[in-house]
């Protein structure tokens, strides 16, 4: 594996990669391949990163889509019974004949992207400092069942703004990590890898990294992680942003659990939150519970059929990959997620978590979380949070706002909405001169 080009890099990294040529420190792709492992050097040290993945690997990949073994077609007209076999057959074409992972290779290879150890793993991570003296550290953390490939679209708008509409006070020097198990980082090799040690980790991180004042911001398992880190107040974090909040209520928690009658007394739009999150119990979340229970076993399959890993991606929350995003770009993240075989690692967050709602006020203690907290609400989300919810789970709320278009994936579906999201949360949060 060669080592990423300091030529992108600015001071801060140039400095920190000339430390590291002085050490003797190798490069290498950690957790590409186990067979490409380098020895990880001692200490806090943080490696530069490059993805090369092997061309066997991806003609492995297009003979694996081929020899698939189809079910029969589905007894409906509609997705009702999941992912559709003329729509996976048409995917899997397109994946064996047309896709090029190259083009994904060479974007991320353009960016500095570097690895640390943490607690026992290796964290991998993308790190982009803007050439604005004042920009904001923000530290971004995906989801499931997202990656780094997430983050993509938002990373030169957030650290170059003023080619993108903004000013320089709006600049942000960005981290984005891998979550472990996820993507280019280790997969751990013991248990306790949830939020509360995820966040942690995140602060180390930040850290190593010299910075000592930053802000937070995730979405899906990123909403989590980053309210962990604002309830430990973990060093040097001022704030957080989320998109996916953990606002709903014990009493409506109780009735989506027993099946029963909404609360009385629910406003329009609580009553259509609680409507919303009631379907997605029911009818989408059973991929929540296979994880959260038996992610071994689950595994096998992923590990083992490229089709297989497919379907149980786009078929999340009904299809929302297929239906709201480029086929490439899910097919990017697919792919990342079987050339790292991270399927059944990724996976057991959900083991690791068993119980604990990501949307449930109580399960996330966000009562204790007392740094400021902004929101932001996406029409089309798991579910639209009401304001008078997450006022009543966030006693800091300083910003709630609802958007007109996007879903989960909001930095994938609306760069540019989550773009202006941040800029304005954070906003109040940067020091002044």
């Amino acid at each position: 594996m060669s080592s990423s080009s300091t030529s992108e890099i600015i001071d801060h990294d140039r400095r920190l990669l000339l430390g590291m040529v002085v050490m003797g420190v190798v490069a290498s792709a950690a957790n590409l391949l186990p067979s490409r492992l380098a020895a990880a050097p001692a200490g806090d040290a943080i490696r530069p990163f490059r993805v090369d993945v092997p061309e066997a690997q991806l003609v492995d990949l297009r003979q694996r889509i081929a020899a698939t073994r189809w079910p029969d077609q589905e007894t409906v007209s509609d997705r009702s019974q999941g992912n559709q076999l003329g729509t996976l057959r048409d995917l899997a074409r397109h994946w064996s004949t047309a896709y090029d992972w190259r083009k994904v290779e060479a974007r991320l290879n353009a960016l500095p992207m570097f690895v640390t150890e943490i607690d026992g793993v290796d964290i991998h991570f993308i790190h982009v400092r803007s050439r604005h003296e004042d920009a904001l550290p923000l530290i971004v953390t995906h989801g499931w069942p997202g990656s780094i490939i997430e983050q993509l679209k938002i990373i030169d708008p957030l650290t170059n703004p003023t080619a993108h509409g903004g000013s320089a006070s709006d600049a942000f020097h960005l981290v984005i990590p891998s979550m472990p198990g996820y993507g280019f980082s280790g997969k751990p090799r013991d248990r306790g890898w949830n939020p509360d040690r995820i966040g942690r980790a995140w602060a180390e991180l930040m850290r190593r990294l010299e910075y000592s004042r930053y802000v937070a911001q995730g979405g899906d398992w990123g909403s989590p992680v980053s309210s962990a880190m604002a309830r430990q107040r973990v060093a040097g974090l001022l704030g957080i942003h989320i998109n996916l909040p953990a606002a709903v209520p014990s009493e409506v928690a109780a009735s989506l659990a027993s099946g029963g009658p909404a609360p009385t007394g629910l406003s329009d739009k609580e009553r259509a939150a609680y409507d919303s999150l009631d379907m997605f119990y029911k009818k989408y979340r059973a991929y929540g519970a296979i994880m959260g229970t038996r992610p071994q076993t689950l595994g096998y399959a992923l590990a083992d059929s490229p089709v297989g890993l497919a379907a149980w991606i786009f078929d999340y929350n009904n299809g929302e990959p297929e239906r709201r995003l480029d086929r490439d770009d899910v097919l990017d993240n697919v792919t990342l997620y079987w050339l790292t075989n991270s399927a059944t690692s990724a996976a057991r967050l959900y083991w690791e978590t068993a119980g604990q709602s990501v949307v449930l006020s109580a399960a996330q203690m966000t009562q204790e979380i007392s740094l400021p907290v902004a929101i932001s609400v996406f029409p089309d989300e798991v579910y639209r949070a009401p304001e008078s919810w997450a006022r009543r789970a966030y006693r800091n709320l300083v910003s709630f706002r609802e958007l007109d278009k996007g879903g989960h994936f909001a930095a994938w579906e609306q760069p540019e909405l989550l773009v202006a999201e941040l800029r304005s949360a954070f906003r109040p949060l940067r020091p002044t001169r």
